[in-house]
C-alpha cells in the first residue's frame, strides 16, 4: 500500500466530506423553510379562523427563506467551530471527552504495562512518535480508537476489557490497526468529521429547547411546534451525519485490518480480537460516543438502520477477510484476564535479555545486508526503504521488540518519567570529550533542578554505551513523558536544551535532529498547534529548499567532491523538477542546519506527491554509495518526521 497515495486519498476524502456536508446543510435549509412556512400558515389560519373568506398567504417568502438560510448556517457554523476548537488539543481531547484516563508511562500495573509495551514497540517500528495512551475505565466492552490531528498530538485509547481480555498478540493486532489509521491520514480526517458534524447535530438540540418553551401570551405559542419540527429535521440531520460517517470510514476499516496483519504477520491475533468482540460486544456507553462512532475499532452502536448507517463492516466479513478458515463462532472466556496476566508475566520472566546493548540487532534483520564487522555500515537498497515508508513490516516490529528489551533499564525507566526524561535528553547531548562534558555538567547544574542535574550524571555512562542507532528511538520513547511536563518545566527544558546544544560552539547533525524533533512534537502542545494546511501544490517555488536538503545529505555522506556530486546526481532527477529550475548542488556552507530547518518548514506544507518525490530523492542520495551511515540515517529520518512521513528503522525485511 502506497503511503503517499493513502495520504492523498485521505486529503481528497476531506473535500468530499465538505461536499456531503454542504448537501446535508442545503437539505436542512429547505426542510426548515418548509417547516417555517407550515407553522406560519397554521398561525395565520388560527388567527383568521372566524373569517369565512380565503386566507391571504404566500408559500414563497424571500425574507423568510433568507432568515432561515442565515440562521441555519449560523447555527451549523458556530456549532462546528465550537466543537473544532474544543478538539484543537488533538487526540487527548477526544479520549478525555469519552471518559479516558491517561496511563502514566511509568506504570507498573501489569495490564497497563503490557499495553504500553505494545504501543512502544509499534511506535519504534513505524517511526511514529509515541502517542498518549488512555484507558476507558467505564466501558465494559472491547473497543479502541486512535485520534489526533497529527502524529504529534495523537492518542490511542482502549476500553478496560480490550486491555484485560485480549492476549498480547490480539492486543497487538488491535494496536496495529490503530497505527494504520495514524499512518494513512485517517486520524485527521476522523477528528475533523467530529467537529463538522456537531454543527448539524445542533439543530436537534435547539429543537429540544424550543419544544419546552413557554409564553405568557393568550395566543397559542408557536415555539413548541417549531421545536418539534426542528427535532424532526434535526433527526434528519443526524441521519445525514451518520451516512457521512459511514461513507468516510467503512472501507478504511478493511484497509486498516490488512495493514495490521501486514505489520504483525499474525492474522490469528487480529482475528482473535474480532472474535472476542463478537463475544463481549463493542457498543459504547458514553453519551459522546455517537459523535465519535466512526473512530472506533469496532461498531459502537447496535442499531445501524439495517446496516445502511453502519460505520464498520460486519464482524463476520472482517474476520473471514483475514481468516477464511474461521469456524463462525465468537468467543468469550471470563477467565481470560487472569490467564492473559499469567501468560504475560511468564513471558516477561522467560524472555531472554540480550547480553549487550544493541551492537548488532539492526544487522540481524537486514535483507541482503553485508556486515563484515560490528562497525561496518549496513547495505541500503533505496527501493526497499521507499516501499517500507509508512508500511512497517514484521522485521521492523521484531527490531523494535529487541531494541526495547536491549535498552538498559535505567534508560527505559528515565524515558517514562517527565523530569527524568529531560535528564535523558540532556545526557544524549553531552559532549564525548571529558573536559567539555565536565564544563557542560557544571553549567547545567545552575540551569536545571539539582535532582535533574544529578540524574544526567547517572545516566550518561549508559547513554554513552548505547548504540548510536538507538538514539532516535530513545527520543521517540521519551516524548510521551515529556508531554506531561508543566508549562514552566517545558520552558526551562527548552532553554536548557538550546543552551546545551550551543555550549560547545557548534551544532552537530544529531543535535540539530534532536532539537528539530523535540520542538516539532512538543511546541504544538505547549505553544499551540502548528500550521498544517497545504500551501504548495507545485514544485517550482520549493526547488531552492529541495536543493538545500539534497545538498546537505550529499555532504553528510562524504568529503570527496566527486562522491558528493555523484550522490546529488543520483537523487536530483527523482524530484522531477523542470529544466533550468535552479536545482543545483550547493556547497556545504549554504546547506547548514539553519538553512535545513527553514527549508523543512516550507516543504512540510507541500502536497503528498512533492513529499514523495523528495523523500525518494533523499533515499537515493544517501544510498548512492550503497551503504548508509548513522549520520545519514538520522538526518533522513528527521527529514521524514518533519514532512509527516515517518520512516521505519532503516532495515529491510528478510521476507
Amino acid at each position: 500500500m502506497d503511503f503517499f497515495a493513502q495520504q492523498d486519498l485521505a486529503r481528497r476524502r476531506t473535500k468530499w466530506l465538505i461536499i456531503y456536508f454542504a448537501l446535508a446543510v442545503a437539505s436542512m435549509i429547505i426542510l426548515i423553510y418548509a417547516a417555517a412556512v407550515f407553522v406560519a400558515f397554521a398561525v395565520v389560519a388560527h388567527q383568521h379562523r372566524h373569517y369565512s373568506g380565503p386566507v391571504d398567504f404566500s408559500y414563497w417568502d424571500p425574507q423568510l427563506f433568507l432568515g432561515v438560510t442565515i440562521g441555519t448556517i449560523a447555527v451549523v457554523f458556530f456549532g462546528s467551530l465550537y466543537k473544532t476548537l474544543a478538539l484543537s488539543e488533538g487526540g487527548s481531547a477526544v479520549a478525555e471527552s469519552l471518559g479516558g484516563r491517561l496511563i502514566e508511562s511509568g506504570t507498573n500495573q501489569p495490564d497497563e504495562r503490557k499495553l504500553l509495551n505494545v504501543v512502544e514497540e509499534m511506535s519504534i517500528a513505524s517511526g511514529v512518535p509515541m502517542p498518549k495512551v488512555y484507558v476507558l475505565e467505564e466501558e465494559d466492552r472491547v473497543n479502541a480508537f486512535a485520534a489526533g490531528h497529527t502524529p504529534s498530538d495523537a492518542a490511542i485509547a482502549v476500553t478496560r476489557n480490550c486491555m484485560t481480555k485480549l492476549t498480547r498478540d490480539e492486543l497487538q493486532g488491535v494496536i496495529g490497526h490503530e497505527f494504520s489509521h495514524i499512518l494513512n491520514g485517517d486520524m485527521r480526517l476522523n477528528i475533523n468529521l467530529i467537529g463538522i458534524l456537531f454543527g448539524i447535530f445542533c439543530i436537534a438540540t435547539i429543537g429540544r429547547i424550543l419544544l419546552y418553551a413557554r409564553s405568557g401570551s393568550r395566543d397559542r405559542n408557536p415555539l413548541p411546534l417549531i421545536g418539534l419540527c426542528l427535532i424532526i429535521i434535526g433527526s434528519l440531520g443526524v441521519f445525514f451525519g451518520r451516512l457521512i460517517q459511514a461513507a468516510v470510514s467503512r472501507q478504511r476499516e478493511f484497509l486498516a485490518d490488512a495493514s495490521s496483519v501486514q505489520f504483525t504477520r499474525n492474522p490469528a491475533g487480529l482475528s482473535g480480537a474480532l472474535q472476542k468482540i463478537g463475544g463481549y460486544g463493542s457498543f459504547m456507553e458514553s453519551p459522546h460516543a455517537s459523535d465519535a462512532c466512526h473512530l472506533f475499532f469496532a461498531s459502537g452502536f447496535e442499531n445501524q438502520f439495517m446496516g445502511m448507517m453502519a460505520t464498520h463492516p460486519p464482524l463476520e466479513k472482517r474476520i473471514r477477510a483475514i481468516d477464511p478458515a474461521w469456524d463462525g463462532k465468537f468467543h468469550r472466556t471470563d477467565g481470560d484476564s487472569a490467564e492473559n496476566l499469567h501468560l504475560y508475566q511468564q513471558t516477561q520472566v522467560s524472555r531472554p535479555k540480550p547480553p549487550a546493548p544493541l551492537p548488532n540487532v539492526l544487522g540481524t534483520i537486514l535483507a541482503g545486508s553485508v556486515l563484515p564487522s560490528e562497525n561496518a555500515p549496513p547495505v541500503i537498497r533505496p527501493g526497499i526503504v521507499m516501499t517500507n515508508l509508512g508500511n512497517p513490516l514484521p522485521a521492523h516490529l521484531k527490531y523494535a521488540e529487541q531494541l526495547r528489551e536491549s535498552l538498559p533499564e535505567t534508560i527505559k525507566t528515565a524515558a517514562r518519567q517527565p523530569l527524568d526524561a529531560t535528564a535523558l535528553m540532556y545526557a544524549l547531548l553531552l559532549s564525548g570529550e571529558e573536559s567539555v562534558r565536565s564544563t557542560q555538567l557544571t553549567n547545567l547544574a545552575g540551569r536545571v533542578p539539582k535532582p535533574v542535574s544529578e540524574k544526567v550524571t547517572l545516566l550518561y555512562p549508559d547513554v554513552a554505551q548505547t548504540a548510536t542507532h538507538a538514539r532516535l528511538p530513545i527520543v521517540n520513547l521519551a516524548l510521551s513523558a515529556l508531554r506531561r511536563l508543566e508549562p514552566s518545566q517545558y520552558s526551562q527544558f527548552s532553554q536548557a536544551t538550546q543552551w546545551l546544544i550551543a555550549s560547545d560552539d557548534q551544532v552537530d547533525l544529531f543535535e540539530f535532529v534532536l532539537q528539530k524533533i523535540l520542538l516539532r512534537h512538543l511546541d504544538s502542545q505547549f505553544l499551540g498547534p502548528r500550521k498544517t494546511t497545504v500551501q504548495f501544490y507545485t514544485l517550482k517555488p520549493l526547488v531552492p529548499d529541495c536543493a538545500i536538503i539534497l545538498s546537505a545529505l550529499a555532504n553528510v555522506g562524504s568529503e570527496e567532491a566527486r562522491e558528493i556530486e555523484n550522490a546529488f546526481a543520483s537523487g536530483a532527477p527523482l524530484l522531477r523538477a523542470p529544466e533550468n529550475s535552479g536545482l543545483v548542488l550547493l556547497p556545504a556552507g549554504e546547506c547548514g542546519v539553519g538553512q535545513i530547518d527553514t527549508a523543512l518548514d516550507r516543504l512540510a506544507l507541500a502536497v503528498p506527491i512533492i513529499k514523495k518525490n523528495l523523500i525518494d530523492a533523499c533515499i537515493h542520495v544517501v544510498g548512492a554509495d550503497g551503504v548508509i551511515q548513522e549520520a545519514e540515517a538520522e538526518l533522513l529520518r528527521a527529514i521524514g518526521d518533519a514532512l509527516d512521513c515517518p520512516i521505519p528503522p532503516l532495515a529491510a525485511p528478510t521476507t
